[in-house]
């Protein structure tokens, strides 16, 4: 009667359309409204053609490039020592269409107001497509203002904001673009690198490195900054892959990770034998040196994890308008459509704070203020943004059902993704001893979160009630430890209410009465019965 032969059982039916192709720049109102209050608005055409491409051949690449993971080949069918990681050749046409857009050059290739933010909104594009290989994007873009306080290494800094990307495993004077990686953490100390027992001796113009690193990112890159003990301390130094001669650097990458997720991505664990590198920064100032970098990479925490909420609110979103239950649509049902729109409340709060966070570090070489700001906010973002990431991610799926648990959908790989960019680049409690730092060493901080704060009251009681109260707390007597965290959360949902309001934001109002109110209820979808769903969510997704 259906048409149906006899051992046919069903018909397909009443399943959304294929997510993609979609564009992500388009869609995404606050992001475009950030770029423009953030003083971008010149990079807009780049930005819609990058979250077109983004949307649609990215999207669908990044699935082959998680798929098919890196796998090491320490040897050469010869016995050669070789320590290659090959690659889906997906993952290779992520790197060059983010390379040769500006994900990891733009702000220094073209360093005029507004690359910063528009750099950053890159950044955020590429992520929602694909988080791995924003990992060497984001070590190569954030190591060039370190590279380029060497003289010696200013060709290094060059090429690693050049808009190319050669995977060629050669020498710097025969590639025009590179990449970057990092090697910091060491089995035995972890987050305290001052721990780290790899040393660094020095031998001719340069330094002989001996030891090990328990994580060393992105192998496959042409150059390494780390951390050793050289004569004079704590040094960061550049490891070359290829030496100028075109042999291969003394050091042996033992094994892969074989991580939750991340995993376009190689991160490795290696051994230094003899291995050359040149110092950047004095001997004994490793982790000042460093710190500009660490600076951009928690940046970037901020924003893959705005990015990581974007996509997995936009998948739920899609789902819920195309699925029907119970005879309507999914997105009809008022308690979906509180789940929704809280995540879309959420979502936006996080973008919006971590561009904010991007335009202070854009302006900070003229304005100290922004610089004070910038400094402090990314450790509270860092921490915030990427704590709420996990949970929003597994709401994301809840509202597929199983649908979302299955490696169809981008959803599970987002979900392994969700935790590492609060355990990269310090985990919660580092960037909360960091805000504590700050707060009681550079008094500026304190200034910049005041006029930050001030600068949205007079627009609702209730923010006004929160950031008087919050501004007290942090210019008092001083905090303790034990409440950092209590503290770091409270200026994060106090900064984030702040850039909304600034905004102009439709979610700011309720923004402020769901998450500084006391008594509110944290899991999503807790909204009070009272806000308009539908307009939130049209706002959050075109249909």
């Amino acid at each position: 009667m259906n048409g149906l032969p006899p051992f046919e059982t069903h018909q397909v039916a009443n399943q959304p359309p294929a997510f993609e192709p979609r564009d992500l720049w388009r869609d995404d109102a606050a992001l475009r409204e950030a770029v423009r209050r953030e003083g971008s608005a010149t990079f807009e055409p780049r930005l819609a053609v990058y979250g077109a491409l983004a949307g649609d051949e990215l999207y669908r690449i990044g699935f082959d490039a998680n798929r098919d993971r890196p796998r090491l080949r320490t040897h050469d069918r010869f016995g050669h020592r070789i320590d290659t990681v090959e690659f889906h050749p997906a993952y290779h046409r992520l790197m060059e269409a983010a390379k040769t857009h500006g994900v990891a050059g733009l702000s220094w290739h073209e360093p005029e107001p507004g690359a910063h933010v528009a750099r950053a909104a890159l950044s955020y594009l590429h992520h929602q497509a694909d988080a791995g290989t924003s990992c060497p994007l984001t070590m190569t873009h954030a190591a060039v203002p370190v590279l380029r306080r060497e003289p010696s290494l200013a060709a290094w800094a060059d090429q690693a904001a050049a808009p190319l990307y050669d995977p060629r495993d050669l020498p710097l004077a025969d590639k025009g673009g590179i990449t970057l990686g990092m090697g910091m953490t060491e089995k035995q100390g972890g987050s305290d690198v001052r721990a780290n027992t790899t040393t660094a001796t020095p031998a001719g113009e340069g330094y002989r490195l001996i030891g090990h690193k328990w994580f060393f990112s992105a192998p496959m890159c042409d150059g390494f900054l780390v951390l050793a003990q050289a004569p004079g301390g704590l040094t960061c130094l550049l490891m070359p892959r290829r030496l100028p001669d075109g042999e291969r650097n003394r050091f042996a990458l033992m094994r892969l990770k074989d991580k939750l997720g991340d995993w376009s991505n190689a991160s490795s664990e290696v051994e230094f034998r003899d291995a050359l590198a040149w110092r950047v920064g004095e001997e004994g100032r490793g982790v000042a040196t460093i710190i500009e970098m660490v600076m951009l990479t928690r940046l970037d925490c901020m924003l893959g994890s705005a990015a990581e909420m974007r996509m997995a609110l936009a998948q739920a979103l899609h789902h819920a308008r195309h699925r029907r239950t119970f005879g309507k649509r999914l997105v009809d049902h008022p308690l979906m459509a509180n789940v929704l729109a809280d995540l879309a409340i959420e979502s936006e709060a996080a973008t919006t704070f971590a561009l904010r966070v991007a335009g202070g570090g854009d302006r900070a070489p003229r304005e100290g203020g922004e610089a004070a700001f910038a400094r402090i906010a990314t450790a509270v973002g860092k921490y915030w943004i990427c704590k709420r990431t996990p949970a929003f991610v597994n709401e994301a799926q809840e509202c597929l059902g199983g649908a979302g648990y299955v490696e169809e959908s981008i959803l599970p790989r987002l979900y392994r993704q969700a935790p590492l960019n609060s355990i990269w680049e310090g985990s919660g409690n580092v960037q909360c001893l960091d805000v504590l730092r700050a707060l009681a060493r550079e008094p500026e901080t304190r200034v910049a979160l005041r006029a930050e704060l001030e600068s949205a009251s007079g627009r609702t009681p209730a923010f006004d009630a929160f950031a008087t109260r919050l501004i007290a707390e942090v210019e008092g007597a001083g905090i303790g430890e034990a409440g950092a965290r209590a503290v770091t959360e409270r200026l994060a949902r106090a900064l984030q209410a702040a850039a909304l309001l600034r905004a102009g934001s439709p979610m700011a109002d309720v923004f402020v009465r769901q998450r500084l109110a006391p008594g509110h209820e944290w899991a999503f979808g807790s909204l009070s019965g009272n806000e308009d769903a539908g307009v939130i969510l049209a706002r959050a997704l075109p249909g």
